[in-house]
């Protein structure tokens, strides 16, 4: 009833724990109104930080993807790349016997210049002519006269004329060479070369009269170098 006198207008006093209660905006239990809202608010900030985690991981793979695919590519050009240089320019050729001691040993790993080789005096070089029935086998010789030089063999002095000047071949094994060999002058053909070993008494050569003088184009390459043993690596001159 009290409620009642009170004059239109004004207001009523309320207590003043409800008037703090009211200002902080607490329940009544003393805990936020806002606060339920919290785990919410950390669950949405979670999310971005999950799917940011996933985009890397999926551009990890995708670099890890993309050198592979770079590495495969370059290992391919590369195969590539050696294929036509053994086919077109250069080979790979093994020594098979000692018609080449002491420059050669059998066995020797060798590189060969294919593409672009003119036999030259002087040139070690690799034929693949079938020598009747001496080897049928790629044989290593040296060249001693190429097309329209006249060689001469004299088992005498043990001395090799072409065009009338003695060679000088410090390559050689044996400074003696036995008189067991039949030609001992020819002109050599345009286009063919006169080839001999280095180890004059064991080589299959042109000195025999079913071999003689051999056309260039059995001339397999020059050989550049020896490969292995490495105990043998370097320049062939």
């Amino acid at each position: 009833m009290a409620d009642s006198n009170t004059p239109h207008g004004e207001e009523r006093e309320l207590p003043a724990e409800k008037i703090e209660s009211e200002g902080l905006g607490l329940s009544p239990d003393g805990i936020g109104g806002d606060s339920p809202e919290a785990p919410a608010g950390e669950a949405g900030e979670s999310a971005p930080e999950g799917r940011g985690e996933t985009e890397r991981k999926l551009t990890r793979r995708q670099s890890a993807a993309q050198s592979l695919f770079f590495w495969l590519q370059a290992l391919s050009f590369a195969l590539v790349a050696l294929i036509l240089i053994f086919t077109f320019v250069g080979r790979i050729i093994t020594v098979d016997g000692p018609s080449m001691q002491p420059t050669l040993q059998n066995g020797d790993i060798l590189l060969l210049q294919s593409a672009f080789y003119t036999p030259k005096q002087g040139d070690v070089v690799v034929l693949t002519k079938d020598f009747a029935d001496y080897t049928d086998r790629p044989i290593v010789k040296r060249v001693i006269a190429v097309g329209g030089q006249t060689v001469r063999i004299d088992y005498e002095e043990d001395t090799v004329y072409v065009d009338g000047a003695a060679l000088d071949e410090p390559y050689i094994l044996e400074s003696d060479m036995l008189p067991a060999f039949t030609i001992e002058e020819i002109t050599v053909p345009e286009g063919c070369v006169f080839v001999m070993g280095d180890n004059r008494n064991n080589s299959t050569d042109s000195r025999f009269v079913d071999l003689g003088a051999i056309d260039e184009r059995y001339i397999l390459g020059r050989v550049v170098m020896v490969l292995f043993p490495f105990s043998n690596f370097g320049l062939v001159n």
